[in-house]
This record gives structure tokens, C-alpha cells and sequence, in this order.
């Protein structure tokens, strides 16, 4: 890894970035790392770490100042950078996750259609005929930040934002995609709601998705929607992993 710069991010924090660009070459790089200074930190070879928060394109370093130098735990990241591999060492996890798309739980489709040239059946095929990559997780607890949308879904974010969306809305902007967890404020394009919940404190993990993991939606009937939300057992995390995800 030898593109890599650092940053300050405070007296007890540092990022290692890659480049300038969002891409996956960068993200495997940002995850390589990460897997790589959790790996010399069990092994005593990186002291004093509190996290490590991946980002598109950038990894930060969270240490402990009574335990460590920052000179001493950037000497040791760096160490672990010079001799780790661009690859994550651990298999991504592929979820399958349902999304109903009627009008009301998706009030910008019909616009994201005439924006697309596309009728609602081909949108909705486009939207579900894409595995989607995680790249970060974000803006809010659970929040994941997934590309690479397909071109005629790629939307600049709606001029005025929404005071409130809730939590499910299935959602589009630029070229990312991403699930609102929780009712917030946002300027994405809704396209549909998933009765799936992306964050509870109650779960190890909390969040349902994570860096590195892949996604692809598939398109349920209301009554199916309902019935989900109704009986959330139905949506452990273990029921949507995809066959070898």
C-alpha cells in the first residue's frame, strides 16, 4: 500500500486515506487494512486502539493517548500498511432483503420513472437486478451507504428535503443507495419501503449490514409487506442472508 496518506483528525485519532476516489478498489484497500491492524492488534503488535471506523475511501484510527503515543501507534499502522494486502481477509456476508414498492411507501417512484424514461415494472427490475455494495456505514446508527446504483437511476437529490422519512424507505441519490433505519430528515428519492430493521442496540451486531457486504433487493406484494412487519421474527438477520452469504 503505497498511496496512502495520513491525516489528523484530533489528539486522539487519525485517518490512513487512499486516494481521492469512491470506488471499490479504494474500499478493499480501506478494508484490507482494517482486517490487517485488528489482526496485529490481537497479537500485541498494535497497542492502545480503541476503533477503527472504515470510510469510502479512508480508515480512521481511534486510540487511547494513556495507553499509547501517536507517534508509536502510527509507526505500528503503518508497519501493518507496508505488509497487508489490498484484499479483505474475510468473506463478505450477501443479503436478500424485500422491499414493497406501492405508492405510498415509495412517493418518488413515478418521478424517478419519467426521470429514467422507464415504466414502473422496468424501474422496479432495475432497482432489484443490481447487487449493491456496501461501502460505509453512516449519517446515522445502521445507515449504509451502498453503490453502485445503475445509470438511469442516478438522481441528483431532491431540492427540497423531506422534514421526515421513515424508517425502511428503500432510497436513491447520485449514484449510492441506501435504507433510512429510523425516522429523519432526508433528500433522497424513495422508491419503497423494506419492513427489515437495520439497527438494534439489542443485537450483536447492532447493525444489520456492515463495509464490505452486498445487497440486493426483491420486490413483495403488500400483504407480504405487512405480514413482515407484523411478525418481525420472520427478518433475524440469519433468515435474510442470501444461499452462502
Amino acid at each position: 500500500m503505497d498511496d496512502l496518506r495520513i491525516a489528523d483528525l484530533g489528539d486522539t485519532a487519525f485517518s490512513v486515506e487512499f486516494g481521492e476516489a469512491v470506488d471499490r478498489t479504494a474500499s478493499a484497500k480501506v478494508m484490507g487494512l482494517r482486517h490487517a491492524i485488528d489482526d496485529a492488534h490481537r497479537a500485541g503488535n498494535v497497542t492502545g486502539l480503541v476503533e477503527l471506523v472504515p470510510t469510502f475511501r479512508s480508515l480512521l484510527v481511534s486510540y487511547d493517548p494513556l495507553v499509547t503515543r501517536r507517534r508509536t501507534i502510527q509507526a505500528e499502522v503503518m508497519a501493518v500498511a507496508a505488509a497487508c494486502s489490498d484484499a479483505p481477509v474475510t468473506a463478505a456476508r450477501s443479503w436478500r432483503l424485500p422491499v414493497c414498492y406501492d405508492d405510498d411507501l415509495g412517493p418518488d417512484i413515478d418521478a424517478v420513472c419519467r426521470a429514467a424514461g422507464l415504466s414502473r415494472a422496468e424501474m422496479i427490475a432495475v432497482h432489484t437486478g443490481t447487487d449493491y455494495f456496501v461501502y460505509m456505514l453512516g449519517f446515522m446508527p445502521g445507515f449504509a451507504y451502498m453503490g453502485d446504483i445503475p445509470e438511469p437511476l442516478r438522481l441528483p437529490r431532491r431540492s427540497t428535503p423531506r422534514v421526515k422519512v421513515p424508517a425502511g424507505s428503500v432510497a436513491v441519490a447520485g449514484s449510492l443507495g441506501a435504507v433510512y433505519p429510523w425516522d429523519s430528515p432526508g433528500g433522497w428519492h424513495l422508491l419503497g419501503r423494506t419492513p427489515v430493521t437495520f439497527f438494534d442496540p439489542a443485537r450483536t451486531p447492532p447493525s444489520l449490514l456492515a463495509p464490505g457486504d452486498s445487497v440486493r433487493f426483491h420486490a413483495v406484494e403488500r400483504a407480504d409487506y405487512e405480514a413482515a412487519c407484523r411478525d418481525p421474527g420472520r427478518l433475524a438477520p440469519e433468515h435474510l442472508l442470501a444461499e452462502g452469504g
